[in-house]
Formats: C-alpha cells, sequence, structure tokens
C-alpha cells in the first residue's frame, strides 16, 4: 500500500517534468523529455511486479532470479541517486537567482547549456511555473518510493531459494482489538507523530521559503528543531527500553554463522555512517560558529540526539537480529 502510494505522486511527478521540458523542448536535448516517460513506465512495471510477487520464493532459476532482483535495486538506486541530484541541482539555482542580477544568471545558463538560444529555454508561462513548481515538491516521493522499491526488492532478494521449518516456527496472528485487550499504543503514537511530522514539515517550508520576516523564520527553525529533539528523545528512550527488556528475555543469542544477517548488520551500519557524518559536521561548525544563539544550541542539542538515537537503534536492531525463534 505505502508503495503504490509513493508510486502514484512518482507518476505524477513525471506528468509534470514532461509538461515542464515539453514547454521548451525546441531548445532542449530529446533524452529530458524521454527520461520521464521513460521512467513512469519503470514505476508501472516494478510496482505491478512487487505487487504480485512480493510474496513468491523462487526454487528453480535461483541464479537468474537474484541477478535480476539485483539489477532492479541497482537501478532504483541509480533513480535514487538521479532523484536527489536534480532536486539539489534545483535548489542551487533557486539559490543562485535570488543572490544574483538576471543579466549574470542569464550569462551563467548561457555558458552551461551552451546555447546561443537562452531567451527560448526561459519558463516565463504561468502552466509552465506550474509544471516546475509541481514536479520540485513531488521529488521526496520520488526519493522515497526508490528506497522502499530497493527494500522490497532486497527482501526478495534475501528469500530466494529459502526454506521454512513450519515445524520449528510457531506462527502468531494478531488480533486487532483496539478497545479490549490492547490500545495499539505503538501504532497509534507513531500515527500521531507521522501526521506531526508532516504539519510540521510543511510550515517550516512555507515560513523558510517564504519572503516573511526574519523573525518568523526564526519560530520556524525554532518549532522545527523542537520538534525532532521531541521526537529523538522518545525513540532513543524506546530502544534502550527495548534494550533492556531483552536482557529479561528467556530466548536464546543465535550465534551461528549467517551471511544474510551479516549483510543486513553491514547495511544497517553503513546507513548510518551517513548520519553520523552529518551530524559530525553540523556538531563542528556550531562549535567553531559565533555567535551562538537559540538556534545554535538547538541544532547542536538535534545533531547530539541524532548520534545517540542512531547508535541506539542500531544496537536494539541488532540485538533482535541475533535473537532465537519464541
Amino acid at each position: 500500500g505505502g508503495l503504490i502510494l509513493f508510486a502514484i505522486f512518482s507518476l505524477v511527478m513525471d506528468v509534470f517534468k514532461i509538461g515542464y521540458y515539453s514547454s521548451f523542448y525546441s531548445c532542449l536535448s530529446a533524452i529530458k523529455i524521454i527520461y520521464p516517460i521513460v521512467q513512469a513506465i519503470f514505476v508501472v512495471v516494478q510496482t505491478y511486479f512487487l505487487w504480485v510477487s512480493a510474496k513468491d520464493c523462487i526454487h528453480v532459476h535461483l541464479n537468474v532470479t537474484r541477478c535480476g532482483l539485483m539489477l532492479t535495486l541497482t537501478t532504483n538506486l541509480a533513480v535514487w541517486m538521479s532523484a536527489v541530484t536534480d532536486e539539489s541541482v534545483h535548489k542551487a539555482h533557486s539559490k543562485l537567482k535570488k543572490n544574483m542580477t538576471e543579466e549574470l544568471f542569464r550569462w551563467l545558463l548561457k555558458v552551461r547549456m551552451r546555447s546561443s538560444s537562452i531567451e527560448e529555454c526561459n519558463c516565463n508561462s504561468q502552466i509552465c511555473q506550474i509544471f516546475k513548481n509541481g514536479y520540485f515538491w513531488l521529488y521526496p516521493f520520488n526519493i522515497e518510493y526508490s528506497l522502499f522499491a530497493s527494500a522490497m526488492v532486497y527482501v526478495m532478494w534475501k528469500n530466494v531459494g529459502r526454506f521454512i521449518d513450519h515445524h520449528s516456527h510457531h506462527i502468531q496472528r494478531l488480533k486487532f482489538r483496539l478497545f479490549r485487550r490492547t490500545f495499539f499504543v505503538g501504532i497509534m503514537l507513531g500515527l500521531i507523530i507521522l501526521v506531526s511530522g508532516l504539519g510540521v514539515l510543511i510550515l517550516y517550508e512555507v515560513q523558510v521559503n517564504s519572503n516573511s520576516e526574519s523573525s518568523k523564520k526564526s519560530q520556524a527553525l525554532t518549532m522545527y528543531y523542537i520538534f525532532n529533539i521531541v521526537c529523538l528523545s522518545l525513540m532513543s528512550l524506546v530502544c534502550i527500553g527495548g534494550s533492556v527488556i531483552y536482557r529479561f528475555d528467556k530466548r536464546d543469542m543465535d550465534r551461528h554463522k549467517n551471511p544474510t544477517r551479516t549483510l543486513d548488520v553491514a547495511l544497517l551500519m553503513g546507513a548510518a555512517l551517513g548520519q553520523y557524518a552529518i551530524s559530525y559536521y553540523s556538531i563542528v561548525a556550531i562549535v567553531a560558529s559565533t555567535p551562538r544563539d537559540t538556534i545554535s544550541a538547538l541544532n547542536l542539542t538535534y545533531a547530539l540526539l541524532m548520534i545517540a538515537q542512531h547508535t541506539f537503534q542500531n544496537i536494539f536492531i541488532i540485538e533482535g537480529l541475533h535473537r532465537q525463534p519464541p
């Protein structure tokens, strides 16, 4: 369901990109218009494939199946990197245009595009601006779709050729009893934080990117950091609590060699290195900068909590991966 939701927004983004590039196709390469069309076809085919085959466990043509899934996984990662790069370039151009004169910006574009007909590539019409702003705001959904699909394909790749011993595993079926025996505190709290996070993100983007007063931008930054500090604190406490519960769990630790689990742990730690690096550079920049105001203090707290939360979360997940089944 989540994959389909992100796929729909990705398709809408591709439609906006096609409309935007079609507005001045005369001075652009045809590949600019072909790429979003091919990407839309890839999103539709892959979403249908994952929807139909996500629960399949292949026991024939293992090497071919693994090769195909790994090719799909690397394609998703390539699409993800392309989307991140495009979004970064778009933001850089937006900031560049704000900080320099119109003539200098046109000259730079002319040099970059190596085209003498720079006037034809200007997006001056209203419909062109709608397409441009539309696909820019939909980039995060396309990025999340690529990561979502990569995770699902990776799980399918791990399950190729796997056999399940039905006698040794006890399957527990969860019964949804909202107002009788359990309240599903985790699900409800997660939904509340998700909705609140979306609201805070929208408010933050609107206030920071608008031409409002600096005081309102400071308020938006303060709200953004306080919300994230509260969420990271809750997540850290929950991960610590989970690790403490593991200490009282009577299940044995699985110390046997498991290549799949080793790969999971390596990917988990590798993914955390990026966030560790961002937090480290943020701490160095805050400590070295002057003056130190409330925003700097909140930013420093946020960076430290980000390191702590990722550390506690990784410990909790790795301990859970080494637990024997009930």
